[in-house]
């Protein structure tokens, strides 16, 4: 009790200083900074925990099937979940450049092609100064200055070569590979993600983490209403998403974005229930503490330790 009233007494003091200390930050110019920072902080505060006991004990001996498109730097590159859970995963990646799958070779499982909607070949603009940025669609230069990418960088975005590379679906690439079931999906290809998607066929993961471009900075790329459209008719909803890049506007350019079957609807119900193990690891692997309770919850699942666990999300 006495805890609770210290907590609640350094929140009100929090509360008063609040708008002197945000004036202070308006003069010193730094008050984008500040907020950018706390938003960063508030984003991954459920790192804090570690929940490797508890998964251990729901997953048991089963490993959450992965595939990483865009895996650079080998699973989790990006580091948006803590790299303490990779353990759990038994991961596939997909590279289409050589040189870069080489590189990730010693990971169990790297597919060097491109992925598409369906079987074909397409052409890959490199960006030799910024491998990263190499994409199916040309970047486009005149879009630049809206992504406040300087005129002495312009060379970073410079295509170095265009490669002819096979492509083929997930749905045939897994199928081949006699996988399954797919638990969890991360596409991030540059503008690729829709064209991508459509080629999921019969898998259903149970959580995606795409990365959707609002503003792209290449030639063509589909609308991220069209991404968001065909998402949520497969039966998805959003739960979460992060902005990332530069913009001049007040949005972020691109925005990784969190997915998982809608608990609403009976397919979505039945496609967690089945998985349920996996989804609840997932979710705390992704560090998606509330929204996973109201999901237990809705479905009459009891999970005593899970009910304990407080959410340091804050907004």
């Amino acid at each position: 009790m006495i805890g609770k009233k210290i907590f609640k007494f350094f929140r009100s003091i929090i509360k008063l200083i609040s708008p002197i200390l945000f004036y202070i930050f308006l003069k010193l110019k730094v008050n984008r900074r500040v907020i950018n920072f706390l938003e960063e902080k508030s984003y991954f505060s459920n790192k804090f925990y570690n929940f490797s006991r508890i998964i251990n004990n729901i997953l048991k001996d089963k490993k959450i099937v992965a595939l990483d498109v865009g895996a650079q730097g080998g699973f989790n590159s990006d580091n948006f979940f803590p790299k303490k859970y990779n353990k759990f995963f038994e991961d596939i990646l997909v590279e289409p450049i050589k040189s870069e799958a080489d590189k990730i070779s010693k990971e169990k499982y790297v597919i060097n092609k491109g992925l598409w909607g369906t079987k074909e070949r397409k052409k890959l603009f490199i960006l030799g100064n910024r491998l990263g940025s190499s994409s199916m669609y040309e970047p486009d230069q005149e879009k630049f200055y809206l992504h406040d990418i300087k005129i002495n960088d312009f060379n970073d975005y410079k295509i170095s070569k265009i490669i002819d590379i096979d492509c083929d679906s997930i749905n045939n690439l897994l199928n081949e590979s006699k996988i399954e079931k797919l638990d969890y999906l991360k596409v991030d290809t540059q503008g690729a993600e829709l064209e991508i998607l459509k080629g999921l066929g019969d898998y259903h993961p149970l959580l995606i983490k795409i990365e959707v471009h609002i503003f792209s900075m290449y030639k063509n790329v589909p609308s991220w209403d069209q991404l968001l459209n065909f998402l949520y008719n497969r039966g998805y909803v959003t739960i979460d998403w992060k902005g990332i890049g530069k913009h001049v506007t007040r949005i972020p350019a691109e925005i990784d974005m969190i997915f998982v079957p809608d608990f609403n609807s009976e397919k979505g119900k039945k496609l967690i229930l089945e998985n349920m193990e996996k989804f609840i690891s997932l979710m705390l692997i992704f560090g998606q503490i509330n929204i996973l309770k109201v999901i237990l919850k809705k479905f009459n699942i009891e999970n005593k330790e899970i009910e304990k666990i407080q959410d340091l999300y804050f907004d």
